[in-house]
């Protein structure tokens, strides 16, 4: 189950710098997801996370804006969770 483990501040903070973008837009997403899930990240998310934040920022707009979905490399459950929680606006 250390996939369920939770991060601590300080991969949180590591990985929350880890995601800073080029594109604003991007940006907003990404804060509004730390800010409401941040504290309670998992091993799990972060790798999902990190996946997406491989991608070059217009390819990542275009997942959060659900123009396209995910493929290949990228279609991989946690990264599809992330994702989810990314383009909730609740």
């Amino acid at each position: 189950m250390a996939d369920e483990a939770l991060l601590d501040e300080r991969e949180v903070a590591i990985l929350r710098w880890r995601c800073r973008r080029g594109l604003v837009e991007n940006d907003l997403f990404l804060e509004r997801f730390f800010a409401t899930h941040g504290s309670c990240l998992t091993i799990r998310q972060a790798r999902g996370l990190t996946l997406l934040m491989d991608l070059s920022d217009n390819d990542l707009l275009d997942l959060l804006l659900r123009r396209k979905e995910p493929t290949g490399e990228v279609a991989k459950d946690e990264v599809k969770e992330v994702l989810e929680q990314l383009r909730n606006r609740a």
